[in-house]
């Protein structure tokens, strides 16, 4: 009787798999890599969107501001101005009143003039200025002084600025303050200096400049 062996059932299963891949199956690959990508690529355009978004500011950067101690920016423009005809003295005490000036008021810096360098001055912009040798203003009763300095002081307002005229020296000094600048008799106190040191006091003056 002859011997009967059992021969070996193939598995179909596991030779498919190392066998070439089926058709439909590469369908399905290929199909499901697609969606992949089509999914990948919007998430990462909107990754992208949003780390630009992130560091682009929404607004232009604003400039800095003004502080103390930022220069003004200011014209140096000659500034329009009178030179009437002094009389010997009256010149030689404004020459020597504008000899000692400083170069800049607190933040305002000197610019020339037109005329008369040698009996007028202008700072900043808008300009302050100082004419020395003018005529002192008439000084009713009830008219306000003020003595900044040791200088008496007499203001006239104007429409963009006030005029401070002093009342007790030799020769008469005249600051006008656009309003721009503020209150006009803090700008008097540096100047007041300068006119104690170079024009002498004198004449008669207003019973609110006595002391």
């Amino acid at each position: 009787m002859d011997k009967i062996t059992d021969a070996p059932v193939a598995d179909t299963d596991r030779a498919d798999e190392s066998g070439p891949a089926r058709p439909g199956r590469d369908r399905t690959t290929r199909g499901a890599a697609l969606v992949a990508s089509a999914v990948a690529l919007p998430v990462t355009l909107l990754v992208g969107a949003f780390a630009f978004a992130q560091l682009s500011p929404d607004e232009p950067a604003a400039e800095p501001s003004p502080t103390p101690t930022t220069a003004r920016a200011q014209s140096t423009a000659p500034v329009e101005m009178a030179a009437p005809a002094l009389a010997e003295r009256p010149a030689i005490l404004c020459r020597a009143l504008l000899s000692q000036l400083p170069p800049a008021i607190r933040d305002l810096a000197q610019r020339p003039v037109t005329a008369g360098p040698e009996q007028n001055a202008a700072y900043g912009d808008p300009a302050l200025t100082v004419a020395c040798g003018g005529a002192e203003p008439t000084v009713a009763a009830t008219d306000d002084v003020w003595v900044v300095n040791k200088v008496c002081w007499h203001a006239r307002e104007e429409t963009d600025a006030t005029v401070l005229t002093t009342v007790d020296r030799e020769t008469a000094v005249t600051v006008r303050v656009p309003r721009a600048h503020g209150p006009a008799l803090q700008w008097a106190a540096p100047i007041s200096d300068t006119i104690v040191a170079s024009v002498p006091s004198g004449g008669p003056v207003p019973a609110g400049c006595q002391s």
